[in-house]
């Protein structure tokens, strides 16, 4: 059976360095989970670390943080479905929004909880996903201000996700003066400006971050130590926080190039080869991983000699060339995967969850090592 393991470890440190350089510039930071899937075994390993506020786009996931640790502030940072208001009050202290409607719901509910829920306004500042057009900002935030149970705390922004359009000093700037604005003409503190993201931590050592900016929304960097901003890894952080392993389950010497007439496979491609290559040969290992589980452009193997040449819903081809290191059946190939396959893997019911390292969140220096294991 495949298994990911999360290091404690490494995340721990990778934790602690964004912990102290927002400390040291004044940022209140959310760890944004949701690459966990709501697994219980890594929320637990995540809570330990000591963080104070976390943000999921499942209102499940919050539940289960809630259920791990109460004090926990959770955040819900996609607009609410209304068939989801009561269980966000519920379970989410803060919800991020875009629609009157919606919080108009929000704080119906709020009132028949007997909450206070508290809220950040999304402006749209050019990635075209989420978030009031500037032009209704002022009108926007005058209903909501009027509703009852409902404590506005922040205005907030989304870039890179879907279009890469990257945060710079002028659209940052642009966010805070909106929140001076707001202020000035009601009467009313905004204390968080919600600006910052992973890929926004490299404006924090090129000073071009406005003073404003107070909040930051952080998961990539994180779990996967990335300057998401320039696409290449932070020096001073852990990049394989997760890696995964898959056990050979076939292997033989077999040609370079299939036989036979090709048609479509079964994500309806059909391949081309190289013909000149049909008298050639290689080892090649099937591995207990799949379509259902992972896309293999989404997998590198640490082994930088081996290849993924093929993929079907639940096997995936490694081409080992000469086997220089005689793997055989059963032995494991280790993976570092991308974001969007940590993504996948996580939320893959098949694949075994297990932590390592997880005593360094209890028993400092011991070398002891560890493993918890969740399916």
């Amino acid at each position: 059976m495949a298994f990911v393991t999360l290091d404690a470890a490494k995340l721990k440190k990778n934790f602690t360095y964004l912990d102290e350089l927002f400390e040291k510039h004044n940022i209140k930071w959310s760890v944004v989970s949701k690459m966990l899937c709501g697994n219980k075994t890594y929320l637990d390993v995540l809570i330990k670390l000591g963080i104070t506020e976390a943000c999921d786009s499942r209102v499940t996931n919050l539940k289960r943080i809630k259920a791990i640790n109460p004090n926990v502030e959770t955040a819900y940072i996609k607009p609410p479905a209304k068939r989801s208001i009561k269980n966000i009050v519920q379970y989410a202290d803060v919800s991020f929004n875009t629609e009157y409607d919606t919080i108009k719901l929000l704080s119906q509910e709020a009132v028949a909880q007997d909450k206070l829920h508290k809220v950040i306004i999304m402006i749209e500042l050019g990635e075209l996903r989420e978030g009031v057009m500037r032009d209704d900002f002022m009108d926007f935030y005058a209903k909501v201000f009027e509703l009852p149970n409902i404590d506005v705390i922040g205005i907030g922004t989304n870039l890179t996700c879907m279009y890469g359009v990257l945060p710079n000093h002028d659209k940052l700037i642009q966010l805070s003066l909106y929140k001076e604005l707001i202020e000035a003409k009601f009467n009313k503190k905004i204390p968080y400006v919600s600006g910052g993201s992973s890929v926004t931590i490299p404006l924090i050592f090129q000073n071009l971050l406005p003073n404003g900016v107070n909040h930051f929304r952080v998961g990539e960097t994180l779990f996967l130590g990335t300057d998401v901003y320039h696409n290449k890894p932070f020096d001073q952080m852990h990049g394989d926080v997760f890696k995964l392993y898959a056990e050979i389950i076939e292997l033989n010497e077999k040609p370079s190039v299939p036989m036979g007439e090709i048609g479509y496979n079964l994500t309806g491609d059909s391949p081309e080869f190289d013909t000149s290559q049909a008298s050639e040969s290689s080892y090649r290992a099937i591995i207990d991983l799949g379509l259902l589980d992972i896309e293999s452009t989404h997998l590198k193997p640490t082994d930088d000699k081996i290849e993924l040449v093929g993929e079907s819903s639940d096997m995936i081809v490694v081409d080992l060339g000469t086997n220089p290191k005689k793997y055989k059946v059963g032995d494991l190939l280790e993976f570092n995967m991308t974001y969007m396959g940590i993504l996948r893997v996580m939320n893959s019911v098949y694949v075994t969850k297990k932590v390592v390292n997880e005593h360094v969140l209890v028993h400092g220096n011991n070398t002891k090592l560890l493993e918890k294991e969740s399916t």
